[in-house]
């Protein structure tokens, strides 16, 4: 049974793979408005194309080019969202 989950897993982070930093932060808008978080992006903060994003209490640093499924994991991880709920 846990080999199904893996490759669910796999498969969903195979099905994103092609997310960039602007619709990272569409979503991470999208998922603080349906859980009443707050929700801000401070573009200043960061070098070049980067800038912090705070959902909540929490925060990750997004750039605006393509995110790879490893990073993106990285990223809900450190905003405490499930991939399930983003």
């Amino acid at each position: 049974m846990s080999a199904i989950m893996k490759v669910d897993n796999r498969t969903f982070w195979c099905d994103i793979v092609s997310v960039n930093g602007r619709e990272f932060i569409r979503r991470a808008r999208r998922y603080a408005k349906k859980t009443g978080q707050e929700y801000r992006f401070e573009a200043g903060h960061g070098k070049g194309s980067h800038g912090r994003l705070y959902v909540g209490k929490s925060f990750t640093t997004v750039k605006r080019n393509e995110i790879d499924p490893a990073l993106l994991g990285a990223m809900l991880k450190q905003l405490k969202i499930r991939k399930e709920d983003f």
